[in-house]
């Protein structure tokens, strides 16, 4: 069976890894912990514990049971009091924490209940924050980081910590890496600001894909085409490149569209194919979004399959 490593966090590798699930392929999903907003920020600063909102959502996306349970899970406090805004899913893995130890652990036990085929580990154990810096100020935390990302000149954490050993095995062994949708300086880079991620990727054999993003992020990526995302990842994987791109070419509802741009000043990513395939980059292009309650979304299917077709190429 295919080994692939996705990298991610939040909703775009949840929706990735619920599409990869249905294939016969062996995934491990890493989670970024640096999240600290919402619920996951509140549990964060009074528990003293890493970000267990992104984990909770890709351990929801990969789970095999009935829909009863997964609604449980997803059901979010909305009466006022010590419970507001906490999801059920965010208070187990915070007990599972206390009980089992660590958040690898309670990730684990979480995944046996909800009978889960397939690895997901955070980047680390270790409470985190994202720092970005500027000339003469600091932008402390995820939420700050992804406000100001224009003035941001680099990225880093606020201390060293321990990547989980395990992923360096997982990477060691893979035949694909991906880097999964979603918000590129805050659910993605995060991953590569570990020394040890970025050793393992450069001794690895596996090709590196990047399946992208379909919209720009307000704030972080304004004015980005496929190649920007590109040129940005590859900046951050230092001897390594992305080898393969997989975006979607398909024309999107110009009603959806515009909404899209008056109401959430979110654009469409075009696919710069000249630009990208002087980068060195294989471009695999295809109709890959749905409409979900008048979102754009990639279509898990449809993106799954041809991350599978890839890995399938010459057997």
């Amino acid at each position: 069976m295919k080994k692939i490593v996705v990298f991610g966090g939040g909703t775009g590798i949840s929706c990735l890894l619920s599409g990869l699930k249905l294939f016969p392929v062996d995934v491990t999903a890493v989670i970024t912990v640096s999240d600290n907003g919402s619920s996951t920020g509140v549990l964060k600063k009074e528990l003293d514990i890493p970000a267990v909102g992104d984990v909770g959502k890709v351990l929801l996306s990969m789970a095999n049971v009935d829909d009863d349970f997964v609604t449980l899970l997803r059901y979010r406090f909305s009466k006022e009091g010590s419970l507001y805004n906490h999801p059920v899913r965010n208070i187990l893995l915070a007990a599972l924490i206390d009980i089992k130890g660590n958040l690898t652990e309670a990730t684990r036990y979480m995944a046996h209940l909800l009978n889960i085929n397939g690895t997901i580990l955070p980047l680390t154990e270790d409470k985190v924050e994202l720092v970005g810096k500027s000339r003469g100020k600091e932008y402390f935390g995820e939420e700050e980081v992804s406000a100001n990302v224009r003035h941001i000149r680099k990225l880093s954490y606020d201390h060293s910590f321990h990547v989980v050993d395990e992923i360096e095995d997982k990477i060691a062994d893979a035949d694909l890496i991906v880097f999964s949708p979603g918000s590129l300086y805050t659910s993605i880079l995060p991953h590569l600001l570990a020394p040890e991620i970025l050793n393992a990727l450069e001794a690895c054999s596996a090709p590196l894909m990047y399946v992208a993003n379909l919209v720009t992020q307000p704030g972080e990526t304004d004015g980005y085409t496929v190649g920007d995302h590109l040129r940005t990842l590859n900046r951050h994987l230092k001897n390594r490149k992305i080898d393969i791109v997989l975006a979607n070419n398909s024309e999107i509802d110009p009603s959806i569209t515009e909404k899209y741009i008056t109401t959430e000043n979110k654009r469409i990513v075009p696919i710069d194919s000249d630009r990208i395939e002087k980068m060195g980059t294989r471009i695999i292009q295809d109709s890959i979004f749905c409409i979900e309650d008048g979102k754009i979304r990639h279509n898990a299917m449809k993106t799954a399959f041809l991350i599978f077709s890839y890995l399938m190429e010459g057997e």
